[in-house]
């Protein structure tokens, strides 16, 4: 069994259902609507928030199959990055608890990317 296996299954899951619920609650067009265009993405905000959730279901199925690992984990850290400067970073650090939709979910699923993504550590060429 390949060394990053369980974490890809895993990540792929917290990206699928992040996403797909999204679709089908409306909650993909009113982040992009009641946030994204709040804070200056208009007009463009419900066309960024499917984006984002379309990279997400993209990224979990190349996580699954193995495949271009280090492009699908680059999209979403860049996803995960922004999430944290727009939406989570003015909450603080914890995401309940100590605060509130804080920044280490975000942080910690960045961690694991880098960790699939980087299963031997980095080498330079």
């Amino acid at each position: 069994m390949n060394g990053t296996l369980l974490l890809r299954i895993a990540v792929a899951i917290i990206l699928l259902t992040h996403s797909i619920f999204g679709i089908f609650d409306n909650g993909i067009n009113d982040f992009g609507n009641l946030y994204l265009n709040q804070i200056g993405f208009a007009p463009f905000g419900v066309f960024i928030a499917w984006s984002i959730k379309v990279s997400h279901i993209i990224a979990a199925i190349l996580l699954v199959l193995n495949k271009y690992i280090k492009l699908a984990g680059f999209v979403t850290i860049f996803v995960l990055l922004m999430g944290i400067i727009l939406v989570h970073f003015q909450e603080g650090w914890f995401v309940v608890g100590g605060g509130r939709n804080g920044v280490e979910y975000n942080f910690l699923l960045i961690i694991v990317l880098l960790a699939i993504m980087y299963p031997d550590g980095y080498k330079k060429v």
